[in-house]
């Protein structure tokens, strides 16, 4: 009986053996009954498939049959006892009856199954669920009976469907490989081997788990079932090794045939056609048009030798895999073809790269040809342009873009050199093997290496040329910028200069309040003239430079301008504008060194006085005055605040001038009151004396008139004489 025939059935898992086994080593049946109404027909079936399963030494052991009833009739439990006796009576030795809890106790006093072992052949015990391991070890029970062996009903029955379709097709397989080994089966040999073997895997995966840990432990029949499996494998495993030596035998010749053909048209095309290509491609072209127009003739060279190291590399695995598995004799010949196939696609293959990187080199350096050559005539063309820049920068900036295609020139002619010197290394790479060909011709070679080395001496020489040129460009242009700078800072001086007069009439209106600050700022101003002249005298040299270099460079239609006027314009007003200031600064210092001086001594002529009043007036209106240029124009010194400024502190010494001269005159009156009655009692000898000097000068006056007649009598004598 087949498990397919009665799926439905074994699916309602209506009886089941759980690989649980009883203290003397029997087989667990165990019947679940339930509440609907069970079919007997289906349940005998079940048994009687069940009791199919196990081997004869299994029975022997007896069963022990545990009918659940907790969840059924008890007429069912009647029928279902009675009937283990027309199935199985011989294989039962205990029957567990699961009662519920205080259900059953009056009926079974009309049906004692232990009277009536006799008659059923086994015995037969009423027992709760938690009373069950007094009979049966925990771990031979399934969770329902409060045990811990894993039972899946579901995986059992799958097993048991994959295990007999195994053995039916496994044997039908085998009767038809032992009478045809040289049939296409081959791969459905494959095919049901690998299921078999999956199946058997399985097994043993369930059968080394053990129990431990409570994992489910296999069923005794599932271990009888693997030996069966092995045997059925190694049988199939024989019939198929001979079929496959069968037809190894009649394929390894018919391979070694065609392999010989193949590397036999792989050589003779390399040998042939392709050697005979790669001849007529030697030169590299003079430009890097015709150097592309190579390269892509050789690519189509490459993918023709594609197509055949496609097939070479196609070949050498094959070889490989025969080798491997080979006879003595069949490896000697393998290893000879491979040999030759490979000397020959390694050969060639060399050719192609070494004819490949000649023209590589050979575009690289053309190209690099042509973007120097590029970089020379730019050069050259802005060596040839005039040079006419409007300011020094642009200058420097033209001088350093010349320095710059200079650079950018030489480290192109050195990148020159360096391909050059790859193309010639390449080239004799290839005339190497070239001149192995007896065909080669020896000129072409010479030709290209003739036509690198022209080619680098010709860019020497213009790179030169463009060397002297730009000297000569940038000693002019070196002078230019010179020119220019010389310009520019003359101009400066000019601002420079502008700017010490400009302060010059605004902040230096200060004299000082005394005559060591006014000493002082005469210093200070002498230095600013200084540094005046300076900055003129720098200006006048650079404008002198100016005019030599216009003459160096033949620039007729440079000159200094209006900056030479402006120079000795701003020069002759800053001179008036020092005069003044030093002039005011001189005259305010003798006021301040006079003024002190009377205002420090006691005694004090009104002379003195007068004359600093005098000369503190005259300052006075000296700072009133404006400063009157060459061309006639006019600037004052400061604002009028400042101006004011300067002049209340002179008017502040002054008013000290006229306080000490009232002082004198105070002095002088006290005087007078004590020397009036003096003067009184003196007045008539004083007046007498008067007179008495007037007689006498009288007297005096009167002699001499007489002298003087007698002198004119003597001299009108002497006339008369002559």
């Amino acid at each position: 009986m087949e498990a397919n025939y009665i799926l439905p059935i074994l699916k309602k898992k209506l009886a089941f053996l759980s690989g649980g086994k009883d203290r003397r080593s029997g087989l667990i049946l165990t019947i679940p009954l339930n509440s609907d109404q069970t079919s007997m027909e289906e349940l005998g079936a079940t048994l009687d498939y069940l009791l199919s399963i196990p081997s004869d030494k299994c029975k022997a052991r007896g069963f022990t049959v545990i009918v659940d009833g907790r969840r059924s009739q008890w007429n069912i439990v009647k029928t279902v006892v009675l009937m283990l006796q027309n199935v199985i009576p011989a294989e039962v030795s205990l029957v567990c009856v699961v009662k519920p809890d205080e259900f059953w106790d009056k009926k079974v006093t009309h049906f004692c199954f232990w009277k009536e072992k006799d008659r059923l052949g086994f015995e037969v015990i009423l027992v709760s669920a938690n009373k069950l391991t007094r009979y049966i070890e925990p771990c031979q029970l399934t969770d329902d009976f409060g045990g811990s062996l894993d039972y899946d009903h579901s995986d059992w029955l799958n097993k048991r469907l994959v295990f007999e379709k195994f053995t039916k097709e496994s044997t039908s397989l085998l009767d038809e490989l032992t009478i045809i080994n040289d049939s296409d089966k081959s791969a459905s040999v494959d095919k049901d081997n690998h299921t078999r073997h999956e199946l058997l895997s399985e097994l043993q995966q369930r059968r080394f788990n053990g129990s431990e840990g409570g994992a489910w432990c296999p069923m005794e029949e599932e271990l009888l079932a693997q030996p069966q499996v092995t045997k059925l494998l190694d049988s199939l495993r024989e019939q198929y090794t001979k079929y496959q030596e069968l037809c190894r035998q009649r394929n390894k010749r018919a391979q070694l045939d065609e392999i010989h053909t193949k590397v036999m048209q792989v050589v003779n095309w390399l040998q042939g056609p392709g050697s005979e290509l790669l001849k007529t491609q030697q030169t590299i072209g003079d430009s890097m048009r015709t150097a592309q127009a190579l390269q892509q003739k050789h690519e189509e060279i490459e993918s023709q030798h594609s197509e055949w190291f496609a097939v070479y590399v196609e070949l050498n695995q094959q070889i490989a895999a025969l080798l491997s598995a080979g006879e003595e004799e069949e490896v000697a010949e393998l290893k000879a073809l491979q040999q030759q196939l490979s000397d020959v696609c390694y050969s060639q293959a060399s050719q192609l790269e070494t004819r490949q990187n000649v023209l590589q080199a050979a575009h690289a350096f053309h190209g690099t040809t042509q973007e120097l050559s590029q970089q020379l005539d730019g050069l050259l063309g802005m060596l040839c342009a005039d040079v006419s820049p409007a300011d020094g920068a642009s200058i420097q900036q033209n001088l350093k873009l010349l320095e710059e295609k200079l650079q950018t020139v030489e480290a192109g002619l050195s990148s020159l050199r360096q391909k050059g010197t790859l193309v010639l290394e390449q080239m004799c790479g290839q005339a190497s093997w070239s001149l192995e060909e007896a065909e080669s011709p020896p000129g072409e070679q010479q030709d290209n290496v003739q036509h690198v080395q022209a080619v680098m001496e010709e860019m020497e020489l213009r790179k030169q040329r463009c060397e002297d040129m730009v000297d000569v460009r940038r000693l002019k242009m070196l002078q230019m910028v010179q020119l220019f700078k010389c310009e520019e800072d003359a101009l400066q001086a000019v601002e420079w200069l502008s700017e010490l007069l400009d302060a010059l009439l605004k902040t230096h209106v200060r004299l000082g309040d005394d005559s060591q600050e006014t000493r002082t700022m005469l210093d200070k101003h002498k230095k600013f003239v200084d540094v005046a002249q300076s900055t003129y005298d720098y200006g006048r040299q650079l404008l002198q430079a100016t005019v030599v270099l216009c003459q160096s460079l033949r620039c007729t239609t440079r000159s200094s301008g209006d900056t030479l006027p402006r120079l000795n314009r701003v020069w002759k007003q800053f001179t008036v504008s020092a005069d003044e200031r030093q002039q005011r600064l001189e005259l305010a210092l003798n006021f301040h060194t006079a003024a002190e001086r009377v205002l420090q001594q006691e005694h004090v002529e009104v002379a003195s006085l007068d004359e600093v009043d005098s000369t503190g007036r005259t300052l006075l209106d000296r700072l009133t005055l404006p400063v009157i240029f060459p061309d006639g124009s006019e600037q004052f010194f400061g604002s009028p605040g400042d101006t004011a400024a300067t002049a209340e502190g002179v008017r502040e010494r002054l008013l000290l001038i006229e306080e000490r001269r009232l002082q004198l005159q105070e002095a002088r009156l006290l005087n007078n009151e004590e020397g009036e009655e003096e003067e009184a009692v003196n007045g008539l000898e004083g007046r007498l004396d008067v007179i008495g000097e007037e007689l006498s000068e009288k007297e005096e006056q009167d002699e001499e008139e007489k002298e003087a007649e007698h002198q004119d009598e003597d001299s009108e004598r002497a006339k008369q004489d002559r």
